[in-house]
């Protein structure tokens, strides 16, 4: 088991979109492993991997009751997305103390590649579809306080900063 630490909000990595993932490897596994195992110490739901200072884009969620349902992405897009919105506290461990209500839409429908190269459409609800499109947010160097205003965005932040001061 290797749990990863996160790289600060502050990281230019975090605010960068990352680069696609031409082929599943070994390493590919290994890292997504790894990701599974970062993503069950925090506890989360989701994590992708420029929050640990990667820039490929690789992508794990497990919103289940049980743990052990992760599912593996490499290059995940959203093809559809409900119209119906779901607000839900997102927060991020490179943005340790603070969250915030991120409206998103309910459902969305993905194409990725899976842990086997193939490529796959899957149709995820409620908190799957929230951390999927958070994880898809942080692939594009995109933060969920980017889905606030300016000054909200700023609050949140100098707030973190003060928290992890201490």
């Amino acid at each position: 088991m290797t749990v990863r630490p996160f790289i600060p909000y502050s990281d230019r990595r975090l605010h960068t979109a990352a680069e696609p993932v031409a082929e599943i490897t070994e390493t590919v596994r290994m890292i997504w492993d790894d990701m599974i195992d970062t993503m069950d110490a925090m506890p989360g739901v989701g994590l992708a991997a420029p929050q640990i200072g990667i820039m490929q884009r690789l992508a794990v969620v497990d919103a289940s009751d049980k743990r052990g349902q992760a599912v593996r992405m490499a290059n995940p897009e959203v093809l559809h997305a409900s119209v119906q919105m779901r607000g839900h506290d997102e927060a991020s461990p490179n943005l340790p103390g603070v969250f915030a209500k991120i409206e998103r839409p309910r459902a969305v429908t993905v194409r990725f590649l899976n842990d086997q190269g193939q490529i796959e459409e899957r149709d995820f609800v409620g908190l799957w579809a929230t951390s999927v499109q958070h994880q898809i947010d942080h692939l594009n160097g995109k933060v969920y306080v980017d889905h606030l205003s300016p000054l909200r965005r700023k609050m949140l932040v100098a707030k973190s900063d003060k928290l992890n001061r201490r």
